[in-house]
């Protein structure tokens, strides 16, 4: 009998304790959900555009909900099944999906582009399906290329008009493997080498081989702007009367067009850990960070971005067209991913994501890289010190300036548009920019007699600046650079004209671009930069017009 005693005593004890654990489990993930209500609280309305979240831990979806409306004119509530554009999240897949028939033996990421797409030109340097993968083709991107030659983002772009638009390109923007530059471009192009290499649409190959596998099924390639899809949101941005409708006609896909939920980008991150499509090897090459030329990295992988957050691995890539904005993290180490989704324009699903991280993982940080940040310590510089790095910069490479002035006792990094960053001093002539993500320092130095403007993030020189002294517009005489320039490339042509005293771009497409003086020869036309060019004997001949993402393409004078 006393055993017996002994035995229900210890019985209760057991119950007590699990009882405890589940109440305080039960508590803990209510607690949970409140702290992401409020994370998305300005999303909570049924007359607001909405986002969805999904949080994925040791293998499973933890946590899942919509907020918001995904229609505004029929008042259609945002739930983790709601279908959204993701955008430039779809370039994972299209690496992922390159790479399952590179294991098939049926392409090499070595392989030059022409070997599957003969459309694209010769450009004498070879450019690799590689050198595409990782944004450091040295092409130019499809959406600039498009925008200047007079596209609006609301018309219907398919993919053989971008396999046309590049066709027609005479330039690269830099040599295959020497720099990183973002380009859309290079993911439209797998997605048709997948395409011709398989014998199968690019949406059917996905379907087939990666979504249907992976039970993902409200995911799929939308390469046709008139399907009906349902269960999809629209996307919005405010006005002044409340919100109006962000239209998205594209036709294309590789780059973009991925339409998913929440539910199936948690399916696709739990893949990477346990491999129902693809492997290991391919796995492992998706999260190899990208190499240069010189052997340098620069946080790129393969239709991805890997760098450090609070100490942990982090691999993440956002997305954004027209008024839908998206973001997939995953933290490898500690099983753990979250997506953001959202059809408002004015949305930041990062930011979101990131705070929603730091729920879950704030025990696992790291206390270094917080330190690190806190070790930047600023001094004091008196006005008159402060007024001496005031001036205007030109970045001959990249062709773009910046303006350094004083307001009240704080420097200001001017990127133009009302951009503007605060700088606080280090030393006597290096500034930290304040308020941003990262740790950017700006160094004001003298090199064989020219002053110079350096920024750069850790080891990594962002730009290298030269202070010029900016040309009175009033002393200009825009005749000359009056008339009708034309591109073959773009198979475009712009007029120029002198509109209320000023010299204005115009285009039967676009509205009128005023351009505002630079230096001499070098005008900024709606923050683009364009740089005329002349003739031995000083006519202008023409222009050069750089984006942030197409350099030096040319126009003639007619």
């Amino acid at each position: 009998m006393k055993n017996a005693k002994i035995l229900y005593a210890l019985v209760a004890v057991y119950f007590l304790a699990l009882y405890s654990s589940c109440a305080q489990s039960t508590e803990s993930t209510g607690n949970l959900e409140q702290s992401i209500n409020q994370i998305f609280k300005d999303f909570d309305h049924p007359q607001k555009p909405g986002a969805a979240v999904a949080v994925v831990q040791n293998g499973k979806i933890v946590f899942k909900k919509g907020y918001g409306s995904a229609n505004l004119e029929y008042d259609i509530p945002v739930s983790p099944k709601t279908i959204f554009h993701v955008a430039s999240v779809s370039k994972q897949f299209t690496v992922f999906a390159l790479l399952m028939l590179a294991e098939e033996g049926k392409l090499s990421l070595d392989d030059p582009i022409q070997k599957h797409i003969q459309e694209v030109p010769d450009f004498g340097q070879e450019i690799t399906l590689r050198h595409l993968a990782t944004h450091t083709s040295g092409m130019r991107d499809q959406w600039d290329l498009l925008n200047l030659a007079g596209w609006r983002w609301d018309d219907v772009i398919t993919k053989e008009h971008i396999l046309k638009i590049v066709s027609k390109q005479k330039e690269l923007n830099f040599d295959p493997g020497e720099q990183y530059m973002y380009c859309n471009t290079g993911f439209t192009l797998l997605a048709e080498v997948v395409a011709r290499v398989s014998g199968q649409s690019f949406a059917e190959f996905t379907r087939i081989r990666m979504f249907e596998p992976l039970q993902m099924t409200n995911s799929l390639f939308y390469d046709n702007h008139q399907r009906i899809v349902r269960n999809r949101a629209y996307s919005y941005y405010p006005w002044a009367f409340g919100y109006q409708k962000s239209i998205l006609s594209f036709a294309n896909v590789g780059a973009t067009s991925l339409f998913t939920t929440v539910e199936d980008l948690s399916y696709w991150a739990m893949n990477f850990k346990n491999h129902t499509v693809g492997n290991k090897r391919i796995i492992d090459q998706m999260n190899t960070l990208a190499v240069l030329n010189n052997g340098e990295t620069f946080g790129g992988a393969y239709g991805q971005f890997v760098g450090p957050y609070k100490g942990l691995q982090q691999i993440q890539h956002s997305g954004g067209d027209a008024g839908y904005r998206s973001y997939l993290v995953r933290f490898p180490e500690q099983d753990f991913a979250v997506s953001v989704v959202s059809n408002s324009g004015v949305s930041n699903p990062s930011a979101l994501a990131t705070e929603v991280v730091d729920l879950y993982l704030k025990d696992a940080f790291t206390v270094e890289e917080k330190k690190a940040r806190e070790e930047t310590k600023t001094i004091t510089l008196l006005k008159a010190e402060l007024k001496g790095f005031e001036g205007s910069y030109w970045d001959a490479k990249d062709l773009y300036s910046r303006k350094i002035h004083l307001k009240g006792n704080v420097l200001q990094y001017d990127r133009g548009n009302g951009n503007i960053t605060e700088l606080a001093p280090v030393t006597a002539n290096t500034f930290v920019m304040l308020n941003i993500p990262n740790e950017v320092i700006v160094a004001f130095v003298s090199e064989n007699g020219q002053d110079r403007m350096i920024v750069s993030e850790g080891d990594t020189v962002l730009g290298r600046l030269d202070e010029y002294k900016p040309v009175d517009p009033s002393t200009i005489d825009i005749r000359p650079y009056l008339g009708s320039y034309s591109s073959d490339e773009l198979s475009t042509s712009y007029k120029l004209i002198e509109k209320d005293g000023q010299l204005t771009a115009t285009h039967p497409r676009v509205s009128d671009i005023p351009l505002s003086l630079i230096k001499t020869d070098v005008f900024n036309a709606g923050g683009n930069t364009l740089v005329f060019t002349k003739n031995s004997s000083g006519t202008v001949n023409g222009f050069k017009i750089s984006t942030g993402r197409v350099k030096n393409l040319k126009f003639s004078k007619n």
